[in-house]
């Protein structure tokens, strides 16, 4: 009997442990991670930007501030397009950090300044830990202003755990375990991951201190089969105001739905047909490259002085279109497109208005149409690829720039600008380009050519 009861027990025990391990087996961690770091070396890896260091010891990698250096970055040699990252990190209270993902160095762009999506690590009273910040671009793109749990989560002086999923337009981030931004943005598809020792100028306080890196690890297969659902409501950043733009007076010219806010450069309504918005895009539409001889242009319904105007555009092959500024829709009734000064949209490559002009060049993209050529070293992405416009004009002092890039500037009313409209295809027109205020249009030039994310901000 005894020998009975006592099998009973092992029985009994063996099932526990069995269930036990079944029950281990069925929570464990399957998912391919691939450590992004060995236990000594920095391999793989390489310094850039500022002059902190970094060092690995055992698999901690840590970087140290120093003064009177620009932010420095520890840059994966490799890209990555969609993924899962995670890792631990622990930084001193005075240092600000973050950790790049799909960043890239152009040579073009900026001197080859490290640009991309930051994930924020903020151990200041704000708490915007892993808040998404657009590194030397737009600024941030998702704060934690209105998460506080996402604030509270972070942890001073101790190991906090980050989670980013990149997976297409997707970003999604988490602080030891809390959701915290959620951000639908197509700006860049791949690039190098990074680890930002933030610069501190001279303050002596905070030379020396550290941010230290652990356990960092990454999915680059099945990545959606692992994704994590968020209970967020995502930013998106298409067509709508995002970071700081609204308490910087930024307003949406086109809602990115609805004809509001615009009409027929030469009609009471929007033009009925050459126009389509789908899918938050407004496009112009092929129809043989005549100039306004379809839908026709399509101008603002109001009128800006002083203003600051982006926008995303996208070209097809052998395109060419424009948007202008201090348009006066009297002037130029007839045939033709509506007066005004323009920064130029034009296939450079395969238009042939690229080589023509009173000077040369100054067709070209970007350009001051017709009477100042843009910097021959202007970033242009390829066909296919959204590129931002960006036009400034305060005081008579205006600014073109293309892809965060200033590609020319000028003052209105100066004798040199008169003196290039003699010149121009435009001195038939009295007082050309010299209105207090204009409207803003976008050209019908009979190709194919995209526009969205139009904003513009008053600064008058």
């Amino acid at each position: 009997m005894k020998a009975l009861k006592k099998l009973c027990n092992l029985t009994w025990l063996f099932a526990i442990v069995l269930s036990f391990n079944a029950c281990e087996e069925k929570t464990k961690d399957t998912a391919p991670w691939v450590s992004l770091f060995d236990n000594s070396t920095l391999e793989g890896w390489s310094v850039i930007g500022g002059k902190a260091s970094y060092e690995n010891l055992n698999g901690n990698i840590v970087g140290t501030s120093t003064m009177n250096t620009p932010n420095t970055f520890l840059k994966s040699d490799q890209k990555y397009s969609d993924f899962i990252l995670e890792f631990e990190y622990k930084v001193d209270p005075k240092l600000n950090s973050g950790v790049q993902i799909r960043s890239n160095t152009i040579p073009s762009y900026r001197d080859g300044v490290f640009h991309g999506y930051q994930i924020e690590i903020d151990p200041s009273d704000r708490a915007w830990s892993a808040g998404i910040y657009d590194e030397q671009r737009r600024g941030w793109l998702n704060t934690l202003a209105n998460n506080p749990e996402a604030q509270k989560a972070f942890k001073q002086n101790d190991w906090n755990k980050y989670r980013i999923e990149a997976i297409g337009d997707t970003l999604k981030t988490w602080i030891n375990g809390v959701p915290a931004a959620y951000l639908i943005d197509d700006m860049t598809a791949e690039g190098h991951i990074g680890l930002q020792v933030h610069d501190i100028g001279n303050d002596e306080e905070k030379n020396g201190t550290q941010v230290i890196w652990k356990n960092i690890k990454i999915i680059t297969e099945d990545v959606s089969k692992y994704s994590q659902k968020m209970n967020l409501d995502p930013v998106i950043t298409q067509n709508n105001l995002f970071g700081k733009e609204a308490e910087e007076g930024w307003k949406m010219l086109w809602d990115g739905k609805t004809t509001a806010g615009w009409k027929g450069a030469k009609l009471d309504s929007f033009p009925s047909s050459g126009w389509e918005m789908n899918d938050g895009v407004l496009s112009v539409l092929a129809s043989g490259g005549g100039e306004s001889e379809a839908g026709g242009d399509i101008v603002t319904t109001h009128l800006y002085s002083d203003f600051e105007l982006k926008l995303d555009f996208k070209i097809t092959e052998g395109a060419n279109s424009g948007i202008k500024y201090y348009v006066d829709t009297e002037v130029n009734k007839g045939a033709g497109s509506s007066i005004g000064l323009e920064f130029q949209i034009l296939d450079d490559a395969r238009h042939p208005d690229a080589k023509l002009g009173n000077h040369e060049g100054s067709r070209t993209m970007g350009s001051l149409y017709d009477l100042i050529q843009a910097d021959t070293n202007k970033v242009v992405h390829p066909i296919g690829e959204w590129n931002q416009a960006r036009i400034l004009s305060k005081n008579n002092h205006v600014e073109h720039w293309l892809n965060g890039r200033k590609i020319l500037e000028y003052e209105r009313r100066s004798p040199d600008y008169l003196q290039l409209v003699k010149e121009s295809k435009y001195k038939k027109w009295p007082n050309f380009g010299e209105a207090d205020q204009g409207r803003i249009l976008l050209q019908d030039h009979g190709d194919l050519v995209f526009f969205r994310n139009i904003k513009i901000r008053s600064l008058k």
